[in-house]
């Protein structure tokens, strides 16, 4: 199978989780023999954090402007299997009107963003990588979240067949790893500034950190404000490369996880840096959401906490506990949650979506619809 991909970036991991959750999937369809071409703007600060230059039996094509790529799009179109525009791709309409007006013989949807997507538009802000019709023209929608959002994307944006893709590990590039000094805490956290992240951050994070200024605490991530309110026990790490990823992980007695609150909302929503913590062995304090247990069963596989006093609680816990949560973390994730598992999973999606006869009932449907 040839998988042709407009998204925001594979080549820069930098402030964005998109990269790190394409090159697991890209590894892992290699390794089954499909082939994904994938066409990302070369954005300046994107460029300035490059960590990845080509894609395993694949092609990335870096671009500066959409009329440069066009006619080599169009034609990677012409003989590739899927055509797939994603969330924030920064030509996500031009990227639809091309694929759409293509014949290629599945055309997909994957909002890496959908509780945001649907947040914006409740709001009545425009969503600049979704055009008049929404999402009714696709064969098939991709949602990176499950529960309320499947449901909403067909009621508010007209999607057909919606079906949740959940993030994932690269089992390759995360597993347990030996302790390093700079990334040494308590509690750590990576990930990047978000307004919509930041009460919970404050709840679970910073108020702890303030409680107990004998602990020490990390965070990781890009893009954080000057008027952060930092304490002097927290230690902060402007970028951490996902090759480091694991050492930080591990470096640490505990890892929060905090979801954005639109995302948190809806519920179904694993970051990808929950499975990538997990798969380290690491222990997971999160921030609770509906559809948490559907991946990981609290108190055995992973801490949730509702408040400052839950996260200073865990703290305490004993060396033998922690150890032991995290052990049975990395059990669920290798059975469960790997690059593998979510690339199977596509696959056989993305099979039925150029099956014929569900081609053909979908377009009847369509055209009754008029």
């Amino acid at each position: 199978m040839e998988i042709v991909v407009f998204g925001l970036s594979v080549s820069s991991s930098w402030g964005n989780g998109h990269a790190t959750l394409w090159r697991g999937l890209i590894h892992a369809l290699a390794r089954m023999g499909h082939r994904v071409v994938f066409f990302e703007w070369d954005a300046p600060y994107y460029a300035a954090h490059r960590d990845c230059f080509g894609l395993p039996n694949g092609e990335l094509h870096l671009y500066a402007q959409w009329k440069d790529v066009r006619s080599l799009a169009a034609e990677r179109l012409r003989t590739a299997d899927v055509g797939m525009v994603t969330s924030y791709c920064p030509h996500g309409l031009e990227a639809t009107e091309l694929v759409l007006e293509s014949k290629v013989p599945a055309k997909v949807f994957y909002d890496l963003d959908a509780p945001i997507t649907l947040a914006r538009l409740a709001e009545g802000h425009d969503v600049p990588y979704l055009g008049p019709r929404g999402l009714r023209d696709f064969d098939l929608v991709l949602s990176y979240t499950g529960g309320t959002a499947l449901t909403e994307l067909s009621r508010v944006l007209g999607a057909r067949w919606v079906e949740p893709l959940y993030g994932s590990v690269d089992t390759d590039l995360h597993a347990p790893r030996p302790a390093v000094d700079r990334y040494r805490a308590d509690l750590s956290y990576l990930g990047t500034y978000a307004a919509e992240r930041q009460p919970a951050l404050e709840a679970l994070m910073l108020a702890p950190a303030r409680r107990c200024p004998e602990r020490k605490f990390a965070i990781g991530g890009s893009q954080y404000p000057a008027d952060f309110p930092w304490t002097p026990n927290i230690y902060f790490h402007s970028h951490v490369p996902p090759a480091e990823h694991g050492s930080f992980y591990c470096s640490a007695r505990l890892n929060l996880n905090v979801t954005r609150a639109p995302m948190a909302a809806m519920g179904y929503c694993p970051s990808g840096r929950l499975f990538e913590a997990a798969a380290c062995g690491a222990v997971l304090v999160s921030d609770e959401w509906e559809g948490l247990d559907l991946f990981y069963t609290p108190r055995e596989e992973i801490l949730v906490a509702k408040s400052s006093d839950d996260v200073v609680d865990m703290l305490s816990l004993s060396d033998a506990e922690i150890a032991r949560i995290g052990r049975r973390a990395r059990e669920r994730t290798l059975s469960e949650h790997t690059m593998m598992h979510r690339a199977r999973e596509l696959v056989r999606v993305l099979d039925q979506a150029q099956a014929p006869r569900t081609r053909d009932s979908r377009d009847a449907a369509l055209q009754m619809e008029g």
